[in-house]
């Protein structure tokens, strides 16, 4: 029986880089090579397309950037074609291939721009469509679907950059609306980046401004802070929907921010979570409903709060979510019983249905 020929796509013109060069490393190692195929694509911080032939170590340490091992690709948006095609000293060389798994994160990599791109290619590709992706990674569309759709969010409010944006006006707005503290968040953008819990005031506007910035686009929310804390559900599918093992966080920072998320610094992470039996299944339920109203395929990583009044309040929604050996979506599905090397043949499997 041939092997499938699988492109793996990581780095991208995103602050989320290293992550995604981590998470890549992390699948290569884990992924069953009887059965597939493997191409490499980088994508440099500037935005530059290469197939890569180098070692994984260099991924993961970011060094793979080199003349000996990188050639300058891109992908064929013909459906005919359905690969890249490999440059080389003036010619060029088509790559056919089988399936995308993109393991990239943030901006340009799960915000629907490159999955549209996928879609153009014919190609079909690992995780959410470009509709799904690119409303998950909009947390105001994120809101106005899910609270559409019944699906309890913390209250919020969004703000639009403007020349003259009276920050104290809008603070004092929030504060009567959402309370004391809130949070800010750009509306466009992961990993904690640019997010802020304020209490006062004081460093409002700098934080506001630090929002804006990652955002990119003018768009930060505001929202109240929930009195819990987080937890995360592990979900996959296309037309039926699975719901793995639900997570905690314990962190004594804050929030759960860029250092707890991958160095874990002040944070431990506990998987199952430890709540009762009827809060874990409520987690589990209010997360695959959240998949099914934002058109979720493929796999998603829903990141929850549990309340002090016993009821889970949805945070946000991860299309691409972290891939190392001991991030949160491979460790809650196998909790639940599927393997990391197992977890990529379902997504891949999945990825073929669509």
């Amino acid at each position: 029986m041939s092997k499938m020929k699988l492109a793996i796509i990581f780095g991208g013109k995103s602050s989320e880089y290293p992550v995604s060069l981590h998470s890549a490393g992390s699948l290569i190692h884990q992924i069953n090579k009887e059965r597939y195929d493997l191409m490499f694509v980088g994508i440099s911080k500037d935005g530059t397309w290469y197939a890569y032939d180098g070692d994984i170590e260099s991924i993961e340490h970011d060094t793979w950037l080199n003349k000996e091992h990188c050639k300058r690709c891109i992908l064929s948006c013909s459906s005919d074609d359905k690969g890249f095609f490999v440059l080389n000293n003036g010619s060029y060389e088509l790559v056919k291939v089988d399936c995308i798994f993109p393991v990239l994160h943030g901006k340009n990599g799960e915000d629907g721009t490159i999955q549209g791109l996928f879609e153009l290619s014919g190609i079909p590709y690992v995780g959410c469509g470009h509709m799904s992706s690119a409303v998950c990674m909009d947390k105001e569309m994120t809101h106005i679907i899910l609270e559409h759709a019944n699906v309890p969010c913390a209250p919020y409010m969004c703000i639009y950059e403007e020349e003259n944006l009276d920050y104290h006006k809008v603070f004092e707005d929030a504060k009567e609306t959402l309370g004391l503290p809130i949070f800010i968040k750009p509306a466009n953008a992961g990993s904690s980046f640019g997010i802020h819990k304020m209490d006062s005031f004081e460093g409002f506007e700098e934080a506001m401004k630090d929002a804006f910035y990652h955002d990119g686009k003018g768009k930060v929310i505001l929202e109240t802070t929930i009195d819990g804390f987080e937890i995360g559900c592990a979900v996959m599918g296309n037309k039926e929907i699975f719901a793995g093992s639900v997570d905690e966080i314990q962190t004594s920072a804050p929030f759960f921010d860029y250092e707890g998320k991958y160095q874990m610094v002040d944070s431990e992470i506990f998987c199952p979570a430890r709540i009762d039996q009827d809060l874990f299944e409520q987690a589990r339920e209010i997360a695959k409903k959240a998949y099914r109203a934002l058109n979720c395929k493929g796999m998603t990583r829903v990141d929850m709060f549990a309340t002090s009044a016993h009821t889970i309040v949805l945070n946000e929604v991860n299309t691409i979510p972290g891939f190392t050996a001991t991030s949160r979506y491979p460790s809650m599905m196998k909790e639940a019983g599927i393997a990391f090397p197992d977890l990529l043949d379902k997504l891949v499997d999945l990825a073929m249905e669509k």
